[in-house]
Protein backbone atom coordinates (compact mmCIF):
# COMPACT_ATOMS: atom_id res chain seq x y z
CA UNK A 1 0.00 0.00 0.00
CA UNK A 2 1.31 3.19 -0.79
CA UNK A 3 -0.54 5.29 1.95
CA UNK A 4 -0.35 5.12 5.98
CA UNK A 5 -3.19 4.06 7.76
CA UNK A 6 -4.46 7.13 10.46
CA UNK A 7 -7.99 6.27 9.94
CA UNK A 8 -8.50 3.50 12.64
CA UNK A 9 -6.54 5.46 14.54
CA UNK A 10 -8.63 7.28 12.57
CA UNK A 11 -9.75 6.07 15.01
CA UNK A 12 -11.88 3.34 22.45
CA UNK A 13 -11.28 3.39 25.76
CA UNK A 14 -8.64 3.49 28.50
CA UNK A 15 -4.84 2.93 29.00
CA UNK A 16 -4.71 1.16 32.33
CA UNK A 17 -7.15 1.09 34.97
CA UNK A 18 -5.56 4.32 36.49
CA UNK A 19 -5.48 6.32 33.33
CA UNK A 20 -9.50 5.46 32.72
CA UNK A 21 -10.54 6.14 36.16
CA UNK A 22 -8.22 9.68 35.30
CA UNK A 23 -9.68 9.99 31.76
CA UNK A 24 -13.24 9.09 32.23
CA UNK A 25 -13.83 13.05 33.87
CA UNK A 26 -16.83 12.97 32.19
CA UNK A 27 -16.53 8.11 32.32
CA UNK A 28 -16.43 7.67 28.98
CA UNK A 29 -20.18 7.19 27.64
CA UNK A 30 -21.13 3.61 25.98
CA UNK A 31 -21.12 3.72 22.05
CA UNK A 32 -24.56 5.88 21.19
CA UNK A 33 -27.37 3.61 21.14
CA UNK A 34 -29.08 2.04 17.86
CA UNK A 35 -30.66 -0.56 16.91
CA UNK A 36 -28.06 -3.43 17.53
CA UNK A 37 -27.93 -5.63 14.79
CA UNK A 38 -29.20 -9.11 15.31
CA UNK A 39 -26.75 -12.01 15.63
CA UNK A 40 -27.29 -14.74 12.49
CA UNK A 41 -29.75 -16.83 13.29
CA UNK A 42 -28.24 -19.39 10.10
CA UNK A 43 -24.94 -18.51 9.36
CA UNK A 44 -23.78 -19.57 5.75
CA UNK A 45 -22.24 -22.46 5.28
CA UNK A 46 -18.36 -21.50 5.16
CA UNK A 47 -16.24 -22.68 2.56
CA UNK A 48 -13.59 -25.35 2.75
CA UNK A 49 -10.35 -24.95 2.35
CA UNK A 50 -8.02 -27.90 0.51
CA UNK A 51 -7.36 -30.70 3.64
CA UNK A 52 -11.14 -30.34 4.76
CA UNK A 53 -10.46 -26.96 7.04
CA UNK A 54 -13.11 -24.20 6.49
CA UNK A 55 -11.73 -20.92 5.54
CA UNK A 56 -12.02 -18.20 8.46
CA UNK A 57 -11.61 -14.93 6.57
CA UNK A 58 -10.19 -11.49 7.80
CA UNK A 59 -9.92 -7.81 6.53
CA UNK A 60 -7.19 -5.73 7.24
CA UNK A 61 -5.43 -3.02 5.54
CA UNK A 62 -2.28 -5.20 5.83
CA UNK A 63 -0.90 -7.24 3.32
CA UNK A 64 1.02 -10.16 3.98
CA UNK A 65 2.21 -10.79 0.35
CA UNK A 66 3.88 -7.07 0.45
CA UNK A 67 7.16 -7.97 1.35
CA UNK A 68 8.93 -4.46 1.23
CA UNK A 69 10.76 -3.47 4.18
CA UNK A 70 10.04 0.24 3.11
CA UNK A 71 6.44 -0.25 3.07
CA UNK A 72 4.20 2.67 5.78
CA UNK A 73 2.22 -0.59 6.90
CA UNK A 74 5.33 -3.20 6.80
CA UNK A 75 5.16 -4.02 10.66
CA UNK A 76 1.38 -5.01 9.97
CA UNK A 77 2.41 -6.67 6.61
CA UNK A 78 5.28 -8.47 8.24
CA UNK A 79 2.52 -9.42 10.96
CA UNK A 80 -0.03 -10.88 9.19
CA UNK A 81 2.66 -12.90 7.09
CA UNK A 82 4.32 -14.23 10.23
CA UNK A 83 0.71 -15.31 12.18
CA UNK A 84 -1.18 -16.99 9.79
CA UNK A 85 0.78 -19.91 9.25
CA UNK A 86 0.85 -19.79 13.25
CA UNK A 87 -2.89 -19.72 13.19
CA UNK A 88 -3.10 -22.74 10.85
CA UNK A 89 -1.09 -24.84 12.30
CA UNK A 90 -2.72 -24.33 15.47
CA UNK A 91 -5.95 -25.24 13.71
CA UNK A 92 -4.94 -27.93 11.68
CA UNK A 93 -7.97 -29.91 10.13
CA UNK A 94 -10.27 -27.64 11.11
CA UNK A 95 -9.89 -24.13 10.37
CA UNK A 96 -7.40 -22.22 7.42
CA UNK A 97 -7.33 -18.73 8.20
CA UNK A 98 -6.64 -16.15 4.52
CA UNK A 99 -6.39 -12.69 4.71
CA UNK A 100 -7.88 -10.26 1.86
CA UNK A 101 -5.73 -6.86 2.04
CA UNK A 102 -7.92 -4.00 1.96
CA UNK A 103 -7.78 -0.02 1.56
CA UNK A 104 -8.77 2.47 3.96
CA UNK A 105 -11.83 2.34 2.81
CA UNK A 106 -12.78 -0.76 3.86
CA UNK A 107 -14.97 0.54 6.83
CA UNK A 108 -17.40 1.54 4.49
CA UNK A 109 -17.10 -1.24 1.77
CA UNK A 110 -17.76 -3.81 4.38
CA UNK A 111 -21.35 -2.13 5.02
CA UNK A 112 -22.14 -2.07 1.53
CA UNK A 113 -21.17 -5.58 1.01
CA UNK A 114 -23.30 -6.45 3.55
CA UNK A 115 -26.32 -4.50 2.52
CA UNK A 116 -25.57 -6.04 -1.18
CA UNK A 117 -25.32 -9.46 -0.20
CA UNK A 118 -21.82 -9.75 -1.23
CA UNK A 119 -18.80 -11.07 0.02
CA UNK A 120 -17.08 -10.38 3.60
CA UNK A 121 -14.63 -10.73 5.90
CA UNK A 122 -16.22 -13.57 9.01
CA UNK A 123 -13.86 -11.33 11.35
CA UNK A 124 -12.36 -7.70 10.95
CA UNK A 125 -10.67 -5.20 13.25
CA UNK A 126 -12.45 -1.95 14.48
CA UNK A 127 -12.14 1.58 15.86
CA UNK A 128 -14.60 2.82 18.17
CA UNK A 129 -15.51 5.27 15.53
CA UNK A 130 -16.55 2.80 13.39
CA UNK A 131 -19.31 1.41 15.55
CA UNK A 132 -21.74 3.96 14.97
CA UNK A 133 -21.64 3.62 11.82
CA UNK A 134 -21.88 0.07 11.44
CA UNK A 135 -24.96 -0.28 13.98
CA UNK A 136 -27.08 2.66 12.17
CA UNK A 137 -26.62 0.07 8.82
CA UNK A 138 -26.95 -2.97 10.57
CA UNK A 139 -23.76 -4.15 9.78
CA UNK A 140 -22.41 -6.25 12.61
CA UNK A 141 -23.42 -9.39 14.94
CA UNK A 142 -23.59 -9.53 18.68
CA UNK A 143 -20.93 -11.17 20.15
CA UNK A 144 -22.42 -12.39 23.29
CA UNK A 145 -20.71 -15.77 23.57
CA UNK A 146 -17.21 -13.91 24.33
CA UNK A 147 -18.70 -13.10 27.96
CA UNK A 148 -18.51 -16.86 28.65
CA UNK A 149 -14.84 -17.12 27.32
CA UNK A 150 -11.63 -17.18 30.24
CA UNK A 151 -10.29 -13.97 29.08
CA UNK A 152 -13.21 -11.62 28.78
CA UNK A 153 -13.61 -11.06 32.61
CA UNK A 154 -9.83 -9.37 32.52
CA UNK A 155 -10.95 -6.42 30.27
CA UNK A 156 -11.34 -3.60 31.03
CA UNK A 157 -15.02 -2.72 32.36
CA UNK A 158 -15.33 0.76 30.80
CA UNK A 159 -13.67 -0.62 27.15
CA UNK A 160 -16.42 -3.19 27.67
CA UNK A 161 -19.53 -0.52 27.77
CA UNK A 162 -17.92 1.14 24.77
CA UNK A 163 -18.76 -1.94 22.93
CA UNK A 164 -21.97 -2.81 25.01
CA UNK A 165 -25.41 -1.12 22.70
CA UNK A 166 -28.39 -2.13 24.08
CA UNK A 167 -27.29 -4.72 26.51
CA UNK A 168 -25.66 -6.30 23.51
CA UNK A 169 -21.71 -6.40 23.21
CA UNK A 170 -21.24 -5.52 19.57
CA UNK A 171 -17.01 -5.01 19.83
CA UNK A 172 -14.57 -7.24 21.14
CA UNK A 173 -12.28 -4.49 23.11
CA UNK A 174 -8.29 -5.38 22.79
CA UNK A 175 -6.42 -2.15 22.96
CA UNK A 176 -6.40 1.57 23.49
CA UNK A 177 -4.42 4.35 22.83
CA UNK A 178 -4.71 8.25 23.97
CA UNK A 179 -3.90 11.14 21.53
CA UNK A 180 -1.33 12.99 23.35
CA UNK A 181 2.18 15.43 22.10
CA UNK A 182 5.31 14.40 21.37
CA UNK A 183 8.14 17.07 21.27
CA UNK A 184 11.88 17.57 21.04
CA UNK A 185 13.57 18.53 24.15
CA UNK A 186 15.86 20.88 22.31
CA UNK A 187 13.49 23.09 21.67
CA UNK A 188 11.17 22.91 24.56
CA UNK A 189 14.30 22.47 27.19
CA UNK A 190 11.56 23.22 30.02
CA UNK A 191 9.17 20.78 28.90
CA UNK A 192 6.08 21.24 26.56
CA UNK A 193 4.09 24.39 27.48
CA UNK A 194 0.82 23.80 29.97
CA UNK A 195 -1.22 26.27 28.91
CA UNK A 196 -2.32 27.92 25.07
CA UNK A 197 -0.48 31.30 25.92
CA UNK A 198 2.46 30.00 26.80
CA UNK A 199 2.53 27.49 23.81
CA UNK A 200 2.20 31.07 21.94
CA UNK A 201 4.74 32.79 23.22
CA UNK A 202 7.66 29.90 22.97
CA UNK A 203 6.47 29.08 19.64
CA UNK A 204 6.70 32.06 18.36
CA UNK A 205 10.51 31.88 19.62
CA UNK A 206 10.94 29.10 17.56
CA UNK A 207 9.73 30.48 15.22
CA UNK A 208 12.45 33.29 15.02
CA UNK A 209 15.29 30.22 14.32
CA UNK A 210 13.25 29.50 11.00
CA UNK A 211 11.50 26.57 12.81
CA UNK A 212 7.74 25.65 13.96
CA UNK A 213 6.63 25.27 17.16
CA UNK A 214 4.42 22.55 16.27
CA UNK A 215 3.09 20.52 13.43
CA UNK A 216 -0.24 18.93 13.09
CA UNK A 217 -3.25 17.29 10.51
CA UNK A 218 -5.00 20.59 9.90
CA UNK A 219 -5.74 19.22 6.37
CA UNK A 220 -9.44 18.36 5.15
CA UNK A 221 -8.25 15.00 3.40
CA UNK A 222 -9.25 11.62 4.46
CA UNK A 223 -13.22 12.95 4.32
CA UNK A 224 -12.22 15.13 7.80
CA UNK A 225 -9.93 13.20 9.39
CA UNK A 226 -8.62 16.76 11.60
CA UNK A 227 -12.16 16.45 13.33
CA UNK A 228 -10.53 13.25 15.30
CA UNK A 229 -7.22 14.74 15.84
CA UNK A 230 -5.66 18.00 15.93
CA UNK A 231 -9.47 19.52 16.00
CA UNK A 232 -10.45 17.84 19.02
CA UNK A 233 -7.45 17.59 20.85
CA UNK A 234 -7.61 21.68 20.97
CA UNK A 235 -11.43 21.99 21.39
CA UNK A 236 -11.12 19.68 24.31
CA UNK A 237 -8.61 21.48 26.01
CA UNK A 238 -10.20 24.85 25.84
CA UNK A 239 -13.53 22.56 27.60
CA UNK A 240 -15.63 22.04 24.58
CA UNK A 241 -17.25 19.22 22.72
CA UNK A 242 -18.79 18.46 19.38
CA UNK A 243 -22.25 17.36 20.61
CA UNK A 244 -25.09 18.46 23.59
CA UNK A 245 -25.10 14.58 24.18
CA UNK A 246 -28.44 13.72 22.84
CA UNK A 247 -27.18 13.37 19.11
CA UNK A 248 -26.91 16.68 17.93
CA UNK A 249 -24.33 18.49 16.86
CA UNK A 250 -22.66 21.64 19.39
CA UNK A 251 -20.34 23.40 18.18
CA UNK A 252 -21.13 27.20 18.61
CA UNK A 253 -20.30 27.45 22.50
CA UNK A 254 -17.79 30.02 24.22
CA UNK A 255 -15.56 27.09 24.42
CA UNK A 256 -14.84 26.07 21.03
CA UNK A 257 -15.31 29.86 19.99
CA UNK A 258 -11.89 30.50 22.23
CA UNK A 259 -10.14 27.47 20.64
CA UNK A 260 -10.66 27.98 17.08
CA UNK A 261 -9.16 31.78 17.95
CA UNK A 262 -6.09 30.19 19.37
CA UNK A 263 -6.12 27.94 16.30
CA UNK A 264 -6.21 31.07 14.29
CA UNK A 265 -3.47 32.95 16.05
CA UNK A 266 -0.81 29.62 15.88
CA UNK A 267 -1.62 30.05 11.94
CA UNK A 268 -1.70 33.58 11.85
CA UNK A 269 1.60 33.98 13.92
CA UNK A 270 3.56 30.75 11.33
CA UNK A 271 3.88 28.48 14.24
CA UNK A 272 3.33 25.85 11.98
CA UNK A 273 4.31 25.31 8.51
CA UNK A 274 2.13 24.67 5.51
CA UNK A 275 2.08 21.08 5.39
CA UNK A 276 -0.58 20.85 8.65
CA UNK A 277 -2.51 21.46 5.45
CA UNK A 278 -1.23 19.66 2.36
CA UNK A 279 -2.57 16.21 3.53
CA UNK A 280 -1.05 13.07 2.50
CA UNK A 281 0.57 12.75 6.03
CA UNK A 282 2.83 15.62 4.82
CA UNK A 283 2.87 17.56 8.15
CA UNK A 284 4.19 14.15 9.70
CA UNK A 285 7.71 15.02 7.83
CA UNK A 286 8.47 18.62 9.50
CA UNK A 287 8.78 16.70 12.84
CA UNK A 288 10.94 13.88 11.81
CA UNK A 289 13.29 16.58 10.48
CA UNK A 290 13.46 17.87 13.55
CA UNK A 291 11.81 20.98 11.71
CA UNK A 292 8.93 21.39 14.13
CA UNK A 293 9.12 21.64 18.06
CA UNK A 294 5.90 19.39 18.43
CA UNK A 295 3.32 16.67 17.38
CA UNK A 296 -0.07 16.51 18.65
CA UNK A 297 -0.84 12.99 17.62
CA UNK A 298 -2.15 9.44 18.69
CA UNK A 299 0.33 7.43 20.77
CA UNK A 300 0.52 4.32 18.73
CA UNK A 301 0.62 6.69 15.40
CA UNK A 302 4.19 8.32 16.53
CA UNK A 303 5.21 3.99 17.43
CA UNK A 304 4.10 3.10 13.81
CA UNK A 305 4.82 5.64 11.44
CA UNK A 306 7.12 8.37 12.97
CA UNK A 307 10.38 6.74 11.60
CA UNK A 308 13.18 7.36 11.00
CA UNK A 309 13.71 10.63 12.97
CA UNK A 310 16.48 13.43 12.73
CA UNK A 311 16.58 15.44 16.26
CA UNK A 312 17.24 19.15 16.04
CA UNK A 313 20.74 18.77 17.20
CA UNK A 314 21.01 16.80 13.93
CA UNK A 315 21.21 12.96 15.84
CA UNK A 316 19.17 9.90 13.84
CA UNK A 317 17.12 7.63 15.18
CA UNK A 318 15.44 4.88 13.55
CA UNK A 319 12.09 5.03 15.55
CA UNK A 320 10.12 6.97 18.17
CA UNK A 321 11.50 4.83 20.69
CA UNK A 322 15.07 5.29 20.08
CA UNK A 323 14.76 8.99 20.52
CA UNK A 324 12.36 8.36 23.88
CA UNK A 325 15.37 6.38 25.51
CA UNK A 326 17.83 9.34 24.32
CA UNK A 327 15.81 11.98 25.95
CA UNK A 328 15.87 13.54 22.85
CA UNK A 329 11.50 13.14 22.34
CA UNK A 330 9.31 13.10 25.47
CA UNK A 331 5.76 12.92 25.78
CA UNK A 332 3.30 15.44 27.78
CA UNK A 333 -0.26 16.43 27.14
CA UNK A 334 -1.52 19.05 25.12
CA UNK A 335 -1.96 22.65 26.81
CA UNK A 336 -5.25 23.57 28.44
CA UNK A 337 -6.97 26.55 29.56
CA UNK A 338 -7.42 27.22 33.37
CA UNK A 339 -10.09 25.06 35.15
CA UNK A 340 -9.86 22.05 32.20
CA UNK A 341 -7.60 18.89 32.02
CA UNK A 342 -5.44 18.86 28.44
CA UNK A 343 -7.91 17.18 25.64
CA UNK A 344 -7.17 14.06 24.82
CA UNK A 345 -9.14 11.80 21.77
CA UNK A 346 -9.47 7.99 22.32
CA UNK A 347 -9.15 5.45 20.32
CA UNK A 348 -10.45 2.03 20.87
CA UNK A 349 -9.41 -0.97 18.89
CA UNK A 350 -10.38 -4.63 18.32
CA UNK A 351 -12.80 -7.17 16.54
CA UNK A 352 -16.18 -7.34 14.85
CA UNK A 353 -18.03 -10.04 12.80
CA UNK A 354 -20.48 -8.97 10.52
CA UNK A 355 -24.16 -9.67 10.31
CA UNK A 356 -23.75 -11.48 7.40
CA UNK A 357 -20.22 -13.56 8.24
CA UNK A 358 -20.24 -17.22 6.67
CA UNK A 359 -17.80 -18.52 9.84
CA UNK A 360 -19.38 -17.86 13.04
CA UNK A 361 -17.21 -20.89 14.61
CA UNK A 362 -14.00 -19.79 12.77
CA UNK A 363 -14.73 -15.74 13.78
CA UNK A 364 -14.68 -17.52 17.27
CA UNK A 365 -11.73 -19.78 16.93
CA UNK A 366 -9.46 -16.65 15.63
CA UNK A 367 -10.96 -13.97 18.04
CA UNK A 368 -10.01 -16.82 21.20
CA UNK A 369 -6.50 -17.45 19.53
CA UNK A 370 -5.44 -13.78 19.55
CA UNK A 371 -6.75 -13.34 22.84
CA UNK A 372 -4.22 -15.81 24.07
CA UNK A 373 -2.38 -13.69 25.91
CA UNK A 374 1.12 -14.00 24.02
CA UNK A 375 -0.97 -14.05 21.06
CA UNK A 376 -2.48 -10.53 22.01
CA UNK A 377 0.86 -9.11 23.19
CA UNK A 378 2.03 -9.54 19.60
CA UNK A 379 -1.62 -8.33 17.87
CA UNK A 380 -1.05 -4.87 20.17
CA UNK A 381 2.17 -4.59 19.10
CA UNK A 382 2.06 -5.19 15.56
CA UNK A 383 -1.59 -4.82 14.49
CA UNK A 384 -2.94 -2.92 17.17
CA UNK A 385 -1.60 -0.48 18.58
CA UNK A 386 -1.68 1.14 21.96
CA UNK A 387 -2.54 -0.26 25.66
CA UNK A 388 -4.28 -3.56 25.83
CA UNK A 389 -7.39 -3.38 27.83
CA UNK A 390 -6.87 -6.93 29.26
CA UNK A 391 -5.53 -5.69 33.08
CA UNK A 392 -3.16 -8.50 33.69
CA UNK A 393 -1.44 -7.79 30.40
CA UNK A 394 -0.18 -4.02 31.61
CA UNK A 395 2.38 -5.45 33.27
CA UNK A 396 3.84 -7.20 30.09
CA UNK A 397 7.25 -6.03 29.73
CA UNK A 398 6.20 -4.94 25.85
CA UNK A 399 4.39 -2.35 27.83
CA UNK A 400 6.54 -0.97 30.58
CA UNK A 401 9.17 0.41 28.10
CA UNK A 402 9.81 4.44 28.86
CA UNK A 403 7.97 5.11 26.31
CA UNK A 404 4.97 3.76 27.67
CA UNK A 405 5.22 5.03 30.92
CA UNK A 406 5.77 8.16 29.70
CA UNK A 407 2.54 7.79 27.46
CA UNK A 408 0.38 6.08 31.20
CA UNK A 409 1.34 9.43 32.50
CA UNK A 410 0.45 11.50 30.06
CA UNK A 411 -2.93 9.91 29.87
CA UNK A 412 -3.66 9.81 33.34
CA UNK A 413 -3.44 13.49 33.45
CA UNK A 414 -5.85 13.96 30.74
CA UNK A 415 -9.44 14.14 29.79
CA UNK A 416 -9.62 11.03 27.72
CA UNK A 417 -12.65 9.98 25.39
CA UNK A 418 -13.82 9.13 22.23
CA UNK A 419 -14.23 12.52 20.14
CA UNK A 420 -17.86 11.68 18.74
CA UNK A 421 -19.40 11.62 21.92
CA UNK A 422 -23.46 11.11 21.49
CA UNK A 423 -22.62 12.22 17.32
CA UNK A 424 -24.17 8.87 15.46
CA UNK A 425 -23.58 9.97 11.74
CA UNK A 426 -19.77 10.17 11.79
CA UNK A 427 -18.81 10.17 8.33
CA UNK A 428 -21.16 13.30 7.89
CA UNK A 429 -20.18 14.63 11.30
CA UNK A 430 -16.37 14.88 10.93
CA UNK A 431 -16.95 16.36 7.33
CA UNK A 432 -18.51 19.04 8.42
CA UNK A 433 -16.41 19.98 11.30
CA UNK A 434 -13.48 19.74 9.70
CA UNK A 435 -14.50 21.63 6.71
CA UNK A 436 -15.62 24.20 8.74
CA UNK A 437 -12.42 24.55 11.42
CA UNK A 438 -10.57 24.49 8.16
CA UNK A 439 -12.53 27.17 6.69
CA UNK A 440 -12.31 29.18 9.78
CA UNK A 441 -8.66 29.03 10.49
CA UNK A 442 -6.80 28.64 6.99
CA UNK A 443 -9.57 29.72 4.11
CA UNK A 444 -11.39 32.72 5.72
CA UNK A 445 -9.85 33.76 9.00
CA UNK A 446 -11.69 37.00 9.21
CA UNK A 447 -15.16 35.07 8.88
CA UNK A 448 -17.44 35.01 11.65
CA UNK A 449 -17.05 31.95 13.91
CA UNK A 450 -20.08 32.00 15.57
CA UNK A 451 -22.17 32.22 12.31
CA UNK A 452 -20.19 29.77 10.98
CA UNK A 453 -20.65 26.92 13.51
CA UNK A 454 -24.01 27.69 13.68
CA UNK A 455 -24.64 26.70 10.29
CA UNK A 456 -22.47 24.00 10.58
CA UNK A 457 -24.54 22.81 13.34
CA UNK A 458 -27.88 23.10 11.50
CA UNK A 459 -26.38 21.51 8.54
CA UNK A 460 -25.79 18.37 10.55
CA UNK A 461 -28.74 18.39 12.82
CA UNK A 462 -31.36 18.53 9.77
CA UNK A 463 -30.86 14.93 9.64
CA UNK A 464 -31.62 14.20 13.15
Amino acid sequence: MTFKKRSLIVASLTLTLSLLAACAAPAVPAAPAAPAAPAATEAPTAPAAQGGESVVTTWYYYDQNNTDPQANERVGNFYIAKTIPLFNEAHAGRFKWENVPRDYNLVLDLVTAVQSGGDVPDVMQFDITHLPTYLLNNTIQDVEWAREQPWFSDLDPQAVEACTVDGKLMCIPISESPWLVYYYTDFYKDGFPKTPEELLRVGGELSKDGNYALTYWGSTAFDGEAAGRYFYQVISSFGGRYDDGQGNLKLNTPENIKAIEFMREVVKNGLSSESVFAGNFEEEEAFKQGKAGAFPTGFFIAVRYLNPLKSPAGKDYANIEEAVNDNAVALAPFVATEGNKPGCSLDLFGFVVPRTAKNVEGAKAYINWIMDPQNTVDWIVSAGGGFPTSASLRADPAFRTELYKQAQAVGEASACRPWFGSLRRIPEAKKIITNTIYDLIKARPDADIAAELTKAEEEYNRGN
